[in-house]
């Protein structure tokens, strides 16, 4: 697996300060994305132990609220495999953390209907704490919504929705009110 980058302090894709791993690889070409150079798979450097090892450090940090997932496309297969070893180490070292991923997949449809029924699949999901799902669309852009980039995207709680299985969004104070300047 190949990633764009790593940022260590993060307070736009996810609640609180973050941690960010961007994978390579995409297979929705989003017209319009904001990171159409990590479509490629072999784009940036070979995701290593050296990059395990420095995330699990940046994460050391008690303002640390916790690590993101984006990219290009963490849920495609490849990278899901890629991550996977990542995440078991993150949750086992710090428990208290919560773990966000955005894809452009749909939750209830391409993941838990096709992509769950592979082990890897059930594994990764069951690490992860909060999604956002849904492809960024040009025309549905709303800069007033939390943690996301147009309005078809959703804010899911994971482990509610599996719990549930049900589609659980995650509802934030006053997300849309337009701020007039």
């Amino acid at each position: 697996m190949h990633y764009a980058s790593i940022k260590e302090y993060d307070i736009a894709n996810g609640e609180g300060i973050r941690v960010s791993l961007f994978v390579s690889g995409c297979p929705h070409a989003c017209p319009f994305c904001f990171n159409k150079e990590a479509w490629d798979y072999n784009y940036g450097d070979k995701f290593t132990k050296a990059e395990e090892d420095k995330i699990l450090k940046a994460l050391d940090k008690d303002y640390i609220a916790g690590l993101t997932l984006l990219g290009g496309e963490p849920m495609w297969p490849a990278n899901q495999k890629g991550v996977l070893p990542l995440l078991r180490k993150v949750k086992k070292k710090y428990p208290n953390k919560n773990i966000w991923c955005y894809t452009g997949y749909l939750f209830d449809k391409e993941i838990m209907e096709d992509m769950y029924k592979n082990d890897f699949t059930k594994e990764f999901l069951s690490y992860i704490d909060v999604m956002v799902d849904g492809r960024f669309v040009e025309k549905l852009k709303d800069p007033s919504l939390y943690f996301r980039g147009s309005s078809n995207q959703r804010v899911i709680d994971v482990k509610k929705s599996l719990e549930n299985n049900n589609v659980e969004e995650i509802k934030f104070k006053n997300e849309g009110v337009k701020l007039h300047v």
